[in-house]
């Protein structure tokens, strides 16, 4: 077999593996929401990871394609696909307008740019009044799925699954493309870029429209998952989440964004549980109130990230299995 074969292989594994957990016993809603939020890390981490460009207000595509995808499918009646795809394009078109903007800074002010854009677009959720407020946009339907009746939660698990594995397809064929090694240069050594003759802006611009409708994707499907669409999900602080999932899964690798995702989603859920058990276990009360502090857990976790895995979970792996086989290959 081409070795060029075996990440296929192995993501092929992965999925079939994801695809079987409902019959394991694990509830398809927490996995549902785990899928849509390693998509917006995927989305994310095709920015950050494989373009250099920083985004401190990426939420505001999650928030916009929930919200546009919740209205289009609850006050306009539109069918589900037709819905999604309404949320995904909302995403594109203020990643569009953000990218314009945003896309002729570097560094910091790229990111504060991206910020501020974030932030005004907020205030403007919070006042529209088709978002509902702060009671955000409540009871959307599922609907229907190309025939699928969407209102059993294992039909839509695999509906999203689906719609999962066709977001990180396009990031695979996107990186694995001319397009993509033209990103990594850019990243690498954006003067050299210029240099060769490329339009740098345009490649930027591009990856960040790109970047925005995947994360667009991820938010239509959040809603149509959860039924509802939130201010939480445009706010500054999922930003930050997007970039701690990335950071502790795995900057610029494929997979290291999903597993990011799976453990900062399992901690804000499970964390009361396992506050619970530590308290059963040891004695100690202040056990108890460890799920009212996740805040605090994910901060230390990011800290312990920073100083001992830099590279992330998976980036740390890659590492270690690569000097494991180097003295084999000699």
């Amino acid at each position: 077999m081409n070795r060029h074969h075996h990440p296929l292989l192995g993501y092929g594994l992965l999925f079939g593996a994801i695809a079987l957990l409902p019959a394991l016993g694990v509830y398809p809603i927490f996995v549902m929401k785990v899928l849509c939020f390693a998509l917006f890390a995927c989305a994310f981490n095709l920015l950050v990871g494989f373009t250099g460009l920083l985004s401190f207000g990426h939420a505001a595509f999650l928030g916009t394609a929930a919200y546009g995808a919740g209205h289009a499918l609850k006050v306009w009646g539109l069918p589900t696909p037709l819905g999604l795809l309404f949320g995904m394009l909302a995403a594109g078109g203020v990643g569009l307008v953000f990218g314009l903007l945003a896309i002729r800074r570097t560094g910091i002010y790229f990111s504060m740019i991206t910020l501020a854009l974030s932030q005004m677009l907020f205030f403007f959720f919070l006042q529209a009044p088709f978002t509902g407020g702060e009671d955000g946009l409540q009871s959307v339907p599922r609907g229907h799925f190309l025939g699928i009746e969407l209102a059993n939660d294992l039909s839509l698990y695999y509906v999203v699954l689906g719609l999962f594995i066709a977001g990180f397809w396009v990031i695979y064929r996107t990186v694995h493309s001319p397009f993509g090694q033209v990103l990594t240069s850019i990243r690498e050594n954006e003067p050299r870029a210029i240099s060769l003759g490329y339009d740098v802006d345009r490649f930027k611009l591009l990856a960040f429209v790109l970047s925005a409708m995947l994360a667009g994707l991820a938010g239509a499907t959040k809603t149509l998952v959860l039924g509802f669409a939130t201010l939480t999900d445009a706010v500054w602080t999922t930003s930050g989440l997007v970039i701690l999932m990335t950071l502790v899964g795995g900057m610029g690798t494929l997979v290291g964004p999903m597993l990011g995702a799976l453990v900062i989603i399992a901690l804000e859920n499970k964390i009361g549980d396992l506050g619970k058990a530590l308290a059963d276990v040891s004695g100690i009360s202040w056990f108890n109130g460890l799920g009212e502090s996740v805040s605090l857990v994910t901060g230390l976790i990011f800290i312990v990230c920073v100083l001992a895995f830099r590279r992330g979970l998976v980036g740390e792996a890659l590492a270690w299995w690569e000097r494991r086989q180097a003295p084999a290959g000699r």
